[in-house]
């Protein structure tokens, strides 16, 4: 069976070059972070900050920029980030007050909650339950293409909850399912791409945009996002309050998404009898639905109750520790396992940095100067049209960020600052707003989000069309956001 190959369709191949050397490639992704960081320290304090407040925001730039060029994998940057920071004592009078800042981050509920959100995603990998619902969901509506389409998105959906990187979900669960498909209709990246492959392979990505920003726990920095609205924006959320709060617009789009792509990028192919023919194989050889399984399923629902129904007796991520303690007593996962989750541990680390890099902002009084700034610029532009200028502006800017964690570490502070600076603004509203574009805005870029890189390389969707479908894709939701989210929110948001 063909495999996706890497390179792009109608590509001309370039002669090879010589690598550069390991060493030498980490030497120059080194260089924009620290050229950065130096150049800001070294420029004079603007009026009205502090120069321990100007010095802690160069080492904050510093951390921006290495989460971007990855001289060092994003929690070893956030580490180091808080590391100088407490050195060097930025935040707080004394020694003692900056370790109490650094070491804040793992004192946040929020931030185990992402961890612990991470290690339940775990259960669903090993059990194998992630794959048989993919399956069991293209079985079920595969015989036709557009019935596939929406097959792949019920299946995101359905592990959004309860899976918070979405690189994981997507490109880890729905991926390895979906490449499978095409070639049983001669569909591969070099040969009619067209023809079945193109379609399920954008829609997949483009749903898994969607999902991202239904659910608290779809996307890690969803989960970040809102720590940062409670501490800056004075915004709190619950896991339910964040369902409730997007869920007309985010049911909507999940119900558009495949078959608006079905007209804007329409397959040659209608009919896909084989795919449920192929599911059904593929069932077989997993066999009858494991013990293992049945708990997971169990655990999961209720993980999703006691979220949705239990907020007012227990907390999420009380919830979520506990079910955790339940899938190692039934043998669901092994202790071993959850000690070997890699992925875990460096969700951990990189958030709770994160949390403590986006606290200290506020402790120095750099957003406090940030929002008297923008008081400033903002107060001859009307409410309507700054709220609009806000979201869209977040938005769009997304296409300089290869990674929506760095986009919500580096901006939403300085964005919540704007917000609740213009004057008259229902500030929760629009923080709502921004806080839901997230994943949504994963959808604009090859390089936009974890997944946008791997349903890109497969070489399906050519490069000018993945750059024209993000556009297009993009500006569908943003408009959702600017014209039914926005209003949604100035009329419930009190």
């Amino acid at each position: 069976m063909a495999q996706p190959k890497t390179a792009l369709a109608g590509e001309t191949a370039l002669p090879p070059s010589k690598p550069p050397t390991p060493g030498r490639t980490v030497l120059l992704k080194w260089l924009v972070p620290v050229a950065l960081g130096i150049f800001v320290w070294f420029l004079p304090c603007p009026e009205g900050l502090t120069p321990n407040a100007w010095h802690y925001f160069a080492v904050f730039l510093f951390v921006i920029a290495g989460l971007i060029a990855e001289p060092q994998p994003g929690p070893a940057m956030g580490l180091l980030g808080v590391s100088l920071g407490a050195a060097l004592v930025l935040v707080g009078k004394t020694p003692a007050d900056s370790m109490r800042w650094a070491l804040s981050g793992f004192n946040n509920d929020v931030v185990w909650l992402i961890f612990s959100a991470t290690t339940l995603a775990l259960g669903y990998e090993v059990t194998g339950l992630g794959r048989r619902i993919a399956l069991l969901l293209v079985k079920t509506l595969g015989k036709r293409t557009l019935g596939l389409g929406y097959a792949i998105a019920l299946a995101d959906l359905v592990l959004a909850p309860f899976m918070p990187s979405n690189t994981a979900r997507s490109a880890g669960t729905i991926y390895p399912v979906v490449k499978n498909i095409p070639p049983l209709y001669g569909s591969s990246p070099t040969e009619n791409p067209r023809a079945i492959g193109a379609y399920l392979f954008w829609t997949a990505f483009a749903t898994t945009s969607v999902t991202s920003s239904m659910f608290a726990t779809g996307m890690a920095p969803n989960l970040l996002a809102m720590e940062m609205a409670s501490k800056i924006g004075h915004v709190e959320m619950t896991w339910t309050g964040w369902m409730m709060g997007f869920l007309p617009v985010g049911l909507l789009l999940f119900l558009i998404t495949p078959v608006a792509i079905y007209y804007i990028y329409p397959p040659s192919i209608k009919r896909a009898d084989q795919v449920a023919e192929w599911a059904a194989r593929e069932l077989g050889q997993m066999g009858s639905i494991s013990r293992r399984e049945v708990t997971m399923g169990v655990l999961a629902v209720v993980a999703l109750s006691c979220w949705v129904f239990g907020g007012k007796f227990i907390g999420a991520t009380t919830v979520s520790l506990a079910v955790i303690s339940l899938m190692i007593l039934t043998g669901v996962v092994s202790w071993n396992e959850i000690i070997s989750n890699k992925q875990g541990f460096n969700v951990l680390i990189w958030f709770a940095t994160l949390v403590a890099m986006a606290e200290g902002l506020s402790q120095v009084g750099f957003l406090a100067w940030v929002a008297k700034r923008s008081a400033a610029g903002l107060a001859s532009i009307p409410v309507i049209a700054a709220m609009v200028g806000v979201i869209a502006l977040f938005f769009l800017i997304h296409y300089l960020f290869a990674s929506t964690t760095a986009h919500t570490a580096a901006l939403l502070p300085v964005f919540l600052a704007m917000v609740l600076a213009i004057k008259g603004v229902p500030a929760k509203a629009v923080v709502l707003t921004l806080l839901y574009s997230l994943g949504l805005m994963g959808v604009l870029t090859p390089y936009a989000n974890g997944p946008a890189a791997v349903w890109y390389s497969t070489g399906y969707i050519r490069s000018k069309d993945f750059w024209k479908l993000g556009f297009i894709t993009g500006m569908i939701y943003l408009v959702a956001l600017l014209g039914l989210c926005l209003p949604y929110m100035l009329r419930f948001a009190r």
